[in-house]
């Protein structure tokens, strides 16, 4: 029977201490360039989204190198943005930029990125996004109402010794108020709306660390939340790494994802990559055993606005590299409602609903 190797959130002291990171204090220098040189197993990307106040949905990527590309994280840095645009009728808008591969420059002290003539820069609190791509601008800005924040380190351990290799997530915006002007097709809008932004790398192919994981951020009355639930492939037990902020008003009230509690329910494949999806997600915060709060934090899912057999995208050669290697990844993004729970033995429950965005990231094999 094949040995499994440890899986883990790196929290202890020693961790902070490699890494040269501060417990609860984050630098700007951590939203910077962490991957460089930019080499073989290496990915890096900045993530947008955006709930504007027309009901859309917006979400822009400044990513290091594409993940669609058969050779994945293996290739060298050919930096890439995206655009994509959901309206409430069901309009997808959808842009990629040309890869860039020496037309771009990443700051590694903060966060300052151009790739061709589309940037994205900011200091933790305020962000400053410019896409231009194919008929389509964007002009935004995400300001800060809850700090950046990270789960210990933010580096999830796979494996030990000289193998060992990360995943690596900071939300340098957990929830932001946003402006927006887009120009699609020669039509300009100003937008209002909510926002988020996170930074995430790692030192090898995710596929090779991750069987699949669910993220999921919304914003409900003054409660903001964000939850993942990332399991590990095989060779790592599928260990399962639980992650949980919970703020209102803009203070962190829950964020100890070793007293969360993770169920989804009313599983259904998707007609489209194949891959079981929930109905729902349930997030269960319980920290009553030493005085703290309850919290439950539900996801209901409503409509699946991506559909990405990511295979589906590569051509010719490179499509059948992936088929022969057994490449079945995908990835789903839905909308929905959220409801988030406050209960407190003796009182009334506190509940707040609202949309929500979240996504489904599915590398591994359906479970048989």
């Amino acid at each position: 029977m094949p040995r499994t190797e440890p899986c883990r959130m790196a929290g202890q002291s020693s961790d902070y201490q490699r890494l040269g990171l501060a417990k609860g204090d984050i630098a700007q220098w951590e939203d910077g360039f962490r991957s460089a040189p930019g080499g073989p197993g290496t990915f890096e990307w900045w993530y947008s989204d955006f709930v504007l106040d027309d009901g859309s949905t917006l979400v822009i990527n400044f990513m290091a190198k594409s993940l669609r590309s058969a050779k994945g994280a293996n290739q060298p840095a050919a930096p890439v943005v995206t655009f994509e645009l959901d309206r409430p009728d069901g309009t997808h808008i959808e842009r990629t930029s040309q890869p860039h591969p020496d037309d771009f420059e990443f700051a590694t002290d903060r966060c300052e990125l151009r790739i061709g003539t589309n940037t994205f820069v900011g200091d933790l609190h305020t962000y400053r996004i410019h896409v231009d791509l194919d008929g389509v601008t964007a002009d935004v800005t995400l300001t800060g109402q809850v700090p950046a924040w990270r789960p210990e380190t933010g580096h999830i351990l796979f494996g030990d010794g000289d193998a060992q290799k990360y995943f690596a997530w900071l939300p340098s915006v957990p929830q932001g108020t946003a402006e927006a002007t887009l120009t699609v097709d020669g039509a300009t809008e100003t937008r209002t709306g909510t926002g988020y932004h996170d930074h995430n790398w790692g030192d090898a192919e995710m596929a090779r660390l991750m069987h699949h994981w669910y993220w999921m951020r919304a914003e409900a009355g003054s409660y903001t939340v964000i939850a993942s639930y990332i399991t590990a492939e095989k060779r790592f037990g599928f260990a399962e790494v639980p992650i949980f902020v919970l703020a209102k008003d803009g203070k962190i009230l829950a964020d100890e994802g070793s007293l969360m509690h993770f169920t989804k329910s009313d599983e259904q494949i998707d007609p489209v990559t194949g891959k079981p999806v929930a109905n729902t997600v349930v997030y269960d915060y319980d920290a009553s055993a030493t005085g703290g709060d309850r919290y439950r934090v539900t996801f209901r899912r409503q409509s699946t606005i991506v559909q990405d057999p990511m295979i589906e995208s590569l051509k010719g050669p490179k499509r059948l590299l992936a088929t022969v290697a057994g490449f079945d990844g995908a990835y789903l993004r839905f909308t929905g409602q959220v409801s988030v729970e406050h209960l407190t033995p003796g009182a009334d429950t506190e509940r707040v609903d609202a949309p929500a965005l979240w996504e489904l990231m599915y590398f591994g094999k359906n479970p048989s």
